[in-house]
């Protein structure tokens, strides 16, 4: 049983990107569709799958894959098939990707329908542990037996006029048949030198002359008839009309401050006639051109001045006047490659050990060598999002800063990022700011409900939300508004905020129920950023975490595999826990990790020689990871149980710390973005489960009712970082 569930958990916490082939479009196979059927099995073994295919012929074929007690799996042990779109030795045209298990709701057996081309295709399984599952398939060219092309043939239909010319149109029905593998398609072109187009409906032609309509078919083998013709003339119908169409013509494309066209210019002429009808139009570029006939909108890219001339004839043969369009054409100048370069000047009044007292003036300024001028200058204040600069930033606050700073031009070029940071010490008689709590989320958020009035800094150096005291234990939901009501009357009163704001961070109180029976406990500290809080956490497995000057700790990298930072000196049942991070992740990639929940001692178990995997065995993980591909299971998700994606609370810029809240009663799993709800999940396996010391807590999705926290470290690259974790039992 133990080796059930380790490989049923393996799986769920760690297959990246594993789809079913519904995921990918593939539905299932119906008799007839397919040249062949390649069948592979799975079962109880890891090494090896029990059997697959060496050789098939290109063309289109169903895949089945069958992972099920009727192949031999006897323990519920899932497993993948995978094609390999990576490796440029093989073929990558088919990104098949299909988890099954006997558990799961096709029973473990699935069908996709792909189209195969020669070549090899490298397929294996993507669980971890599984990797000696896999081989090669080897894809031949199909050489059926069809080598005859099908029979093309055209009727054309119309009302005659008596020397056979069709009066006002002409409809011409294409057909063709094929004894062998079928017709593929059928191809028409217009006249002598047309492109071959698609026949989906006959074709009506109403201009007035003589055509031709070439026509051929393809079959399913490849073979194509030879090209036949049907030719015809167009007459038009008799009319009195002897006024010539009316025409104009529109200019089109990038201009320069002088009006002149970048590179290209695009004519699109239009002709309208009430008589008759529109029969053809002509355009000649220059003064003495050739006229030639319009068929798309005129695109000139020859440097210099122009004239494009153009007229219509109607079926009647009545021809409107010539008409012409001038304009110039320029190269575009050499394009703006260089971003603006920034610089940050910092002013205050400095003590002897260079910390700036009571606060401290950063002034960004910001120059573009491109030519395309400085767009926009943003900055960031530690590691919030980055703001528009407009003024000078005073910062005030007690403690070390830091402060970004950006610049974007005109052509989007966005200078990379530089860095200033200080000190603010109290200095002046003003003391360091006595703040509650430490709360600078960007908005006012009452326990769970956003507010979304501004979280701004009060003439105290302290922010709304830290004011409001939403942490705090309460006797009483009345006291808590009170003292609510009471922090914005002075607010108001200081001009901090307004009436309006005053209103709703009052509604977001009423509505958090804080205070009342269950929301009346606090929270209290897990790491504080203090190295006698850091000390109390303990690692296990790969890679490390650090503590910062900062008072955030930052993972490292991840030698030997997966790793955890986790807090023994307390088991936890019903809780919120809070927390920020922040992705620090290197280049553009995005850091994957995670927080475990109610998983028991790494210390239990000795028979795992990864303690670490306890965690992922018997806990749940609450993922963080916003890379947009790659692991379906985004920011928010639990892992291997419940899926979101990245569109909940947003994504925020990489280098931005976000509020994680993480709520946990009974089997219910709340988890919060920067305030908001981003997934609720019920682990419907059972009910406040307690397995006892050592054992597995089964196969049905259950899981422990108290446990550990911890913090996982993921991959080489996946750097990043914790402060302010906090927790609050319920």
């Amino acid at each position: 049983m133990r080796r059930l569930i380790t490989a049923l958990v393996a799986a769920a916490a760690l297959v990246v990107g594993l789809l079913s082939a519904a995921a990918y479009g593939q539905q299932p196979t119906r008799a007839g569709t397919a040249q062949q059927v390649l069948t592979w099995t799975a079962g109880d073994p890891v090494d090896r799958y029990l059997s697959f295919p060496a050789t098939a012929v290109a063309g289109r074929t169903t895949l089945v894959f069958e992972n099920s007690r009727a192949t031999g799996n006897t323990t519920g042990m899932p497993h993948t098939l995978t094609f390999d779109v990576t490796d440029p030795e093989y073929n990558h045209d088919v990104p098949l990707n299909i988890l099954a298990n006997p558990a799961d709701d096709q029973g473990g057996r699935y069908t996709a329908e792909v189209t195969l081309t020669p070549g090899r295709y490298r397929f294996y399984c993507t669980i971890p542990g599984h990797g000696a599952m896999q081989g090669i398939l080897t894809v031949t060219e199909n050489t059926g037996e069809d080598t005859t092309a099908p029979v093309a043939s055209a009727a054309v239909e119309g009302a005659l006029d008596p020397e056979g010319a069709y009066i006002g149109q002409a409809t011409v029905t294409v057909s063709a048949s094929d004894e062998g593998s079928g017709v593929a398609r059928t191809e028409y072109a217009l006249g002598a030198d047309g492109p071959w187009q698609a026949y989906t409906a006959p074709i009506v032609v109403s201009t007035v002359g003589a055509h031709t309509v070439r026509y051929r078919a393809v079959d399913r083998a490849g073979n194509v008839s030879a090209e036949k013709t049907a030719g015809f003339r167009v007459v038009a119908r008799p009319t009195d009309d002897t006024t010539p169409p009316e025409t104009s013509a529109t200019l089109s494309g990038d201009r320069d401050d002088q009006g002149r066209y970048l590179d290209m210019a695009t004519v699109t002429v239009t002709a309208s006639d009430t008589g008759s009808g529109v029969n053809a139009i002509e355009y000649a570029i220059g003064a003495d051109g050739a006229w030639q006939p319009y068929t798309a909108p005129v695109m000139v890219h020859s440097l210099g001045a122009h004239t494009v001339r153009y007229r219509a004839a109607d079926r009647a043969g009545n021809v409107s006047a010539v008409k012409s369009v001038d304009f110039t054409v320029v190269a575009t100048p050499a394009p703006d490659r260089e971003p603006p370069v920034t610089a940050a000047e910092v002013k205050g009044v400095q003590n002897s050990d260079g910390a700036y007292l009571t606060s401290a003036r950063v002034t960004v300024n910001a120059a573009d060598t491109g030519g395309s001028g400085v767009a926009k200058v943003e900055y960031s204040l530690d590691g919030g999002p980055y703001l528009d600069y407009s003024a000078p930033l005073v910062v005030d606050r007690v403690g070390f800063h830091t402060v970004l700073h950006r610049a974007t031009d005109r052509a989007g070029n966005t200078s990379p990022a530089r860095k200033s940071t200080f000190t603010i010490a109290a200095g002046g008689g003003v003391p360091a700011p006595n703040c509650p709590e430490w709360d600078e989320r960007l908005t006012v958020i009452v326990g769970t409900v956003d507010s979304g009035v501004p979280n701004r800094m009060t003439r105290a150096r302290c922010t709304v939300n830290e004011l409001i005291e939403d942490e705090k234990s309460w006797s009483s939901h009345a006291l808590f508004l009170k003292h609510v009501d009471k922090v914005l009357d002075a607010l108001l009163a200081e001009g901090v905020v307004d009436a309006r704001e005053h209103r709703t961070v009052y509604r977001a109180a009423r509505q958090s129920g804080i205070g009342k029976p269950g929301q009346n406990t606090g929270y209290r500290p897990l790491f504080d950023g203090s190295r006698s809080s850091f000390e109390k956490w303990q690692h296990v497995g790969g890679g490390s975490f650090a503590l910062n000057d900062d008072g955030s700790m930052t993972s490292g990298t991840s030698r030997g595999g997966l790793g955890m930072l986790w807090f023994p000196q307390q088991r936890y049942g019903d809780f919120s826990l809070k927390l920020q991070w922040r992705d620090d992740a290197p280049g553009s990639s995005n850091a994957n990790s995670g927080v475990f929940v109610r998983f028991p001692s790494v210390h239990d178990h000795p028979e795992e020689p990864r303690p670490e995997w306890v965690a992922i065995k018997y806990g749940h993980e609450v993922q963080v990871l916003d890379r947009p591909d790659g692991d379906m299971y985004k920011t928010g998700s639990v892992y291997g149980f419940d899926r979101v994606g990245l569109a909940g609370a947003g994504v925020t810029p990489k280098g931005t710390w976000n509020d994680y809240e993480i709520r946990v009663s009974g089997q219910s799993y709340s988890v919060y973005r920067n305030g908001v709800l981003i997934n609720q999940f019920e682990n419907t396996g059972g009910q406040d489960f307690t397995p006892p010391r050592g054992d597995d807590p089964g196969t049905d999705g259950r899981r422990y009712a108290t446990g550990f926290i911890g913090l996982q470290v993921h991959g080489t690259t996946d750097v990043i970082s914790y402060r302010n974790i906090r927790i609050q039992e319920l």
